[in-house]
């Protein structure tokens, strides 16, 4: 079993930063692509940003490319969201997940979600 948890959210002003990690323990899994997704309340769940499983390769939304950094730390099973200049329609929970299809932009071709965490950036 999977054991996958999310932190890094909080509160900050509009232009601030936060730094999500989402670390694994129990059973991993590292050899594959993971990537952020996040959603608003009544929404469905967006891409924002993935990650191949050696780190070669990233693949960012438009609306974050930029002003986020998606990296990973394979022997810490930890990967990182740098979120800089962050605007209100950030506003967000957050996810990480493992993807079995690649560099997939779609949220269905993930899984292992964790709880999320919240992300709000005032104007």
């Amino acid at each position: 079993q999977v054991q996958r948890v999310e932190t890094g959210g909080g509160l900050v002003q509009a232009g601030g930063s936060l730094r999500l990690s989402c670390a694994d323990s129990g059973r991993t899994v590292s050899r594959y692509t993971r990537g952020w997704f996040r959603q608003e309340p009544g929404k469905e769940r967006e891409f924002g940003a993935c990650i191949s499983w050696r780190g070669g390769s990233t693949y960012y939304a438009d609306s974050v490319e930029g002003r986020f950094t998606i990296s990973r730390d394979n022997a810490k099973n930890t990967v990182f969201l740098q979120m800089n200049s962050l605007k209100p329609e950030d506003t967000a929970v957050y996810y990480c997940g493992t993807s079995w299809s690649g560099s997939s932009r779609n949220p269905t071709a993930y899984d292992y979600w964790g709880q999320g965490t919240q992300v709000t950036v005032s104007s």
